[in-house]
């Protein structure tokens, strides 16, 4: 490989979007994926992705992470392009399904949030007393405390959600990328989750994004969404989730689109 051929890491632009896409298009075997999506996230707040099964927010989540290069179009970090950022240790990711643990694994609490110092430090890094300090500061903020010594696989779906949630935030990451986190959790332990997420940006500064087909809780509690269908439908405040016309648009004539959380009826396209 050609020196001319390596991309050079370049330093973050603190002053610039935590994430910018810029006119982002995806392909996977000639089928079309992702069109011309732009959109920006600010540093601490909070972007809830929805749109149908299929639309396009996993792999829009795996753009921004890098797991993927677009087909037209440029992710930035921090102001960096994708290709040439190197701090990923900014960046926690929890995927769907992240909490589906085998009952029977021994690992506990304790261990398993020790593991985002691991992400953080490097395997060969040998942890030590900050380490420790900073996954107890991480169980205590995800209201884990007393759970330390039990089996993460003996846990509550909620307890669970914030057990990995705690790993994530132990690296002290600046951006957390979540797909799915409230997937298959009770209302109350999702009302929880929100409000952990709260206390986290107000605590930490943290810059949250998240994709979720609950609508109803996603436009009381997130700043700003981005609807997605393999297009960017709408980008902007979360209210607008409430808007029939949009949903609509986002979901095609004649769906009926079930808002959780909500008090409104089922929400029908045009």
């Amino acid at each position: 490989m050609s020196a001319a051929s390596v991309a050079v890491p370049l330093p973050p632009n603190e002053a610039a979007p935590v994430v910018r896409v810029r006119r982002v298009s995806l392909e996977r075997e000639g089928q079309e994926v992702l069109r011309d999506v732009d959109l920006s996230v600010e540093r601490g707040e909070i972007l809830g992705i929805v749109g149908p099964n299929g639309g396009g927010k996993t792999s829009l989540l795996r753009l921004v992470l890098g797991l993927e290069r677009p087909t037209a179009g440029e992710v930035e970090l921090f102001g960096v392009p994708v290709s040439r950022f190197r701090e990923w240790r900014r960046i926690a990711y929890i995927p769907q399904h992240a909490t589906a643990f085998d009952p029977h694994f021994p690992a506990i609490v304790r261990e398993v949030v020790l593991l985002g110092r691991v992400a953080r430090r490097g395997a060969l890094h040998w942890l030590g007393a900050e380490d420790r300090e900073a996954a107890r500061r991480a169980i205590e903020l995800c209201g884990l405390s007393g759970l330390e010594g039990r089996r993460v696989g003996a846990l509550s779906g909620g307890e669970k959600q914030r057990v990995f949630i705690a790993k994530a935030i132990a690296a002290r990451p600046d951006l957390l990328v979540m797909d799915e986190p409230t997937a298959g959790v009770d209302p109350e332990s999702e009302r929880r989750f929100y409000d952990l997420l709260s206390e986290l940006r107000a605590e930490l500064g943290l810059t949250v994004i998240l994709v979720s087909h609950d609508l109803g809780v996603v436009s009381a509690r997130v700043d700003r969404v981005a609807c997605l269908n393999r297009t960017l439908v709408y980008h902007g405040p979360a209210a607008a989730l409430e808007d029939k016309d949009l949903l609509g648009r986002l979901y095609g004539a004649g769906r009926v689109v079930i808002a959780h959380g909500a008090d409104e009826p089922p929400v029908h396209g045009h």
